[in-house]
């Protein structure tokens, strides 16, 4: 099944009367008022170089602090900053509800801490990546770095990323960095078949997007560590798992059929 055509708009070639958003910024955010401040000014910063449009949705999930507040105070000031929210916590449930509500012509996730920082967000879009459907950050691939991350936990990851390749998608060796960017039609197709709620949505939608022969290019990021992550790889690495195998089923069961 050949995926759906894409769009190879560059930035420099983007005509504001178009009335169109060029770029979505999707941020999926439990538990992040101390952090998404110093977020959101860092791409407000990054906004202000460029010369496309840009929206920057955070989709605040589950919180039990106060995230969504953080979020309402600066959208005052800020009419391209949008507050979504999701009652059920899930990374999965919450990048899946921006994608869809997204009018971006690309549609970029983001994680609320940038260990990935913003600027190069410019690496995923053109000029710099041309044909393709899913661009997604690398911290494994030829150019990539990483920085302050210690010993046992690139291990820990390395032993998941292993099994995605075993059972899963035995092209990439990282699934699991949280800066992706999708093209619209691409997000609106897959996230809109996509159901798993959890950290495996990663690996669900990149399935999804290669049993539909969609083009997926890996782009190498600069990555730095951040101790106060949320993911619990030792907690989490067994549901992830299984996971993956429940994909593979759904997919044999005809349950990510395209539904429009």
């Amino acid at each position: 099944m050949c995926p759906l055509n894409t769009l190879t708009v560059s930035s420099h070639q983007f005509d504001e009367s178009r009335k169109v958003t060029y770029l979505s910024i999707i941020i999926p955010a439990h538990n992040e008022a101390q952090r998404l401040p110093d977020t959101l000014r860092a791409i407000d910063a990054f906004i202000s170089s460029q010369s496309y449009s840009v929206e920057v949705l955070v989709v605040e999930n589950a919180s039990v602090d106060e995230t969504a507040q953080v979020v309402r105070s600066y959208g005052k000031g800020h009419q391209h900053v949008s507050l979504l929210q999701e009652k059920i916590r899930g990374k999965g449930r919450a990048v899946r509800r921006g994608m869809l509500a997204a009018k971006g012509e690309f549609r970029f996730m983001c994680d609320a801490d940038l260990s990935m920082s913003i600027e190069q967000l410019v690496r995923f879009l053109p000029p710099q990546s041309t044909d393709f459907d899913v661009a997604i950050g690398s911290r494994e691939v030829s150019g990539a770095v990483r920085f302050h991350e210690p010993v046992f936990t690139h291990i820990r990851g390395r032993v998941f990323s292993n099994l995605v390749k075993l059972f899963a998608l035995p092209d990439f060796e990282d699934t699991q960095c949280g800066f992706k960017c999708f093209t619209a039609q691409a997000a609106l197709d897959l996230f809109s078949v996509q159901k798993l709620d959890g950290m495996s949505f990663d690996v669900e939608v990149l399935y999804i997007a290669r049993k539909r022969d969609y083009r997926i290019v890996e782009v190498p990021v600069d990555w730095h560590f951040h101790r106060e992550t949320r993911v619990r790889m030792m907690q989490d690495s067994l549901g992830m798992l299984l996971d993956i195998l429940a994909l593979r089923r759904n997919w044999l069961d005809g349950k990510y059929t395209r539904t429009r």
